[in-house]
This record gives structure tokens, C-alpha cells and sequence, in this order.
């Protein structure tokens, strides 16, 4: 059923921990931006808010070549009843620009191909999200003909239409649920001796991986002994990577959805950065901490990337999101 009403608003402190941010970027090279989002569906009692936060910080590289999204309902121009909040990391690799193309227009190109604005039609939403990542990769491989341009971008991605979430990724970023065992009940939240579980949503693209081996080969390309295609690219999907895309290299993700309960308490979407040094159980486990001592969201990614980086020596970009439901009845 559409929503027969929603809200969003920024949250006051986000605009001083992004300016106290940037005042720091030449020490730490790390933003973070925060934004909640209500839901609330007339006939029903369920009640959704939503906290996310996006930190980064590009570890001993040079530069940052990692974009992040956080959209709480950007859909001026296509209106509709149903919330529609957009999260993702677009983890670029040979350069940032795949990443910032993406970041600019991945979410316009899904809601241009008729992501559900009314009523939610599951097989209408990842038909869109396919559609969209299609464009998306296809205009940006003219733009970078035309500029020379040869990197690419894996990504992992959000939307949230009313109480349905929908995953779609290519390459190695990965997204992780944080649900609750069924013992949970109706509880809003983990107590000491609730455990929680950490769902891996997303499946990496690597070409050392049979499917994606034989898909390469079927397509010319050749994988090499150290696992990359052609010696050189880990990941077998990506948006750009132009000089890849006739052996093999798509942009086409994984999509699949499940419905918001009582049970689902975060998502963390990281960049392979991140997952070299946490596991999905691990960095679960960081993030519930550091909630359950009532820390803000925007807090909790900061701390988070920096334990990654600072404390556990993450030697690339380093990028997370922080995706907290809360709900109530």
C-alpha cells in the first residue's frame, strides 16, 4: 500500500560535522553527512525512521577515489506517494571519475526507467534498477570515449520504497544486514543476550570466481594465474572500465529485495577497502556496540572507517555507509 504520508528532515548538528569535517580533511581526508527519514503507512502501525550516515577516508592513497549517495527522498521530479531513500558507495578504481559519473546519475536513470513512485511493484522496481545501471553504464562509457578517461567504479546500492529494500551491486563493495533472531519479538532493539546476525546482501563480482571465469572467457577475455582478467582487473563487473568492457567486463548488477521488520536493525555498505580488514560478523558487531552506547549515527561511520583505517591499518580508500532503521509501534 503507498504511504499516506512521510517526512523528512536534515538533522541540525550534520551541517557542523561536515564543516568541522572539511576543516580536518587535510589531516584525515574524511566527510560524513547524516539525514533521517520517517515512514508511516495508513492501515498499518508500523512505524519506520531512518539515520544514515556516509564516512570515508582514503587510507595511505593518495587520493580519495570512492563517492558516496545518501538520498533521503530525491524525487522532485517524479513525484509519488512512495518514500523512495536512495543509498550507495561507488568505489572507483584507475581514478575517481566512473565513481562521481555514477554518483551524479545512477538514481536519475532508475527513476527515469519507472521505479515505482505510487504503488510498489517488486518486479517493476528491479526492472528499473536494472535499466538504470544500463544507461547509466552506457552513457558514461560515450562520455569517457570522448574524455579519454579508462577507470571504473564497483558499487553497491539502497532504495528503500516504503518498507521494501532493494539491493543491487557489481564488483567487490558489498552490503551487510544486521538482523535480530526471531526470539526478538516485537522489540525495537537488541538487548545483551539477543544475538544478532549478519546477512550478507550482495555477491562479489571477481573474475577468479568460476561464473564469472567462464562468463570472460565465453566473451574473449582471459583470466591470469593471479586471478585478474586480462593481469590486470580483479573485479568482473564495473561501471567504465572501457578498454575491458569487449572481454567481459558488464555493469549488470544483482538485484533482490525483502521487506523491513522488527528484526532489521542496520545496513553497513563498505567498499573492499573496508571488508579487507572487517568481517561482515565483526563489523556488525562494531557498529551494534557503538549504537547500543547511544551514539548518534553520524558518530558511529566515523568510528567505524577510522578503526578500519587507523587501528586496523586499512591500506586503501576506506568508505562506509551506515543505514539505521528504527521502529516502533
Amino acid at each position: 500500500m503507498a504511504e499516506s504520508s512521510h517526512s523528512t528532515s536534515l538533522d541540525k548538528e550534520s551541517v557542523s560535522i561536515t564543516a568541522n569535517n572539511k576543516k580536518r580533511e587535510a589531516h584525515s581526508d574524511s566527510v560524513a553527512k547524516k539525514w533521517r527519514s520517517t515512514d508511516s503507512r495508513e492501515g498499518s502501525e508500523l512505524y519506520f525512521e531512518i539515520e544514515a550516515d556516509a564516512a570515508e577516508d582514503k587510507g595511505s592513497r593518495r587520493t580519495m577515489e570512492d563517492a558516496s549517495v545518501l538520498l533521503p527522498h530525491p524525487s522532485l521530479d517524479f513525484p509519488g506517494k512512495l518514500r523512495c531513500a536512495h543509498f550507495a558507495i561507488y568505489d572507483g578504481h584507475g581514478g575517481r571519475l566512473a565513481a562521481e559519473y555514477a554518483q551524479k546519475h545512477l538514481h536519475a536513470n532508475v527513476l527515469s526507467a519507472g521505479l515505482p513512485r505510487e504503488l510498489l511493484d517488486v518486479k517493476a522496481a528491479k526492472k528499473a534498477i536494472l535499466e538504470g545501471f544500463r544507461r547509466t553504464d552506457e552513457s558514461l562509457l560515450q562520455e569517457s570515449n570522448k574524455g579519454g578517461w579508462q577507470d571504473g567504479a564497483a558499487a553497491v546500492c539502497v532504495w528503500v520504497l516504503g518498507s521494501k529494500v532493494f539491493v543491487a551491486n557489481i564488483g567487490d563493495a558489498k552490503a551487510i544486514l544486521a538482523r535480530s533472531s526471531p526470539t526478538d519479538g516485537s522489540s525495537n532493539s537488541a538487548d545483551e543476550s539477543t544475538p544478532i546476525k549478519a546477512i550478507v546482501l550482495t555477491r562479489e563480482h571477481k573474475a577468479i570466481y568460476p561464473q564469472e571465469r567462464a562468463r570472460i572467457q565465453k566473451a574473449g577475455g582471459s583470466v591470469s594465474s593471479n586471478g585478474r582478467l586480462q593481469a590486470r582487473l580483479e573485479v568482473s563487473r564495473a561501471f567504465g572500465d572501457r578498454q575491458f568492457k569487449k572481454v567481459g567486463v558488464i555493469a549488470t548488477p544483482d538485484v533482490h529485495s525483502f521487506e523491513l521488520t522488527e528484526r532489521d536493525h542496520f545496513i553497513i555498505l563498505g567498499c573492499d577497502g573496508l571488508w579487507g580488514v572487517f568481517g561482515p560478523s565483526d563489523a556488525v558487531d562494531f557498529v551494534q556496540k557503538l549504537l547500543k552506547e547511544g551514539l548518534p549515527v553520524s558518530a558511529v561511520s566515523r568510528r567505524f572507517v577510522r578503526e578500519a583505517v587507523r587501528e586496523r591499518q586499512c591500506k586503501d580508500n576506506c568508505s562506509a555507509v551506515v543505514i539505521a532503521f528504527r521502529k516502533k509501534q
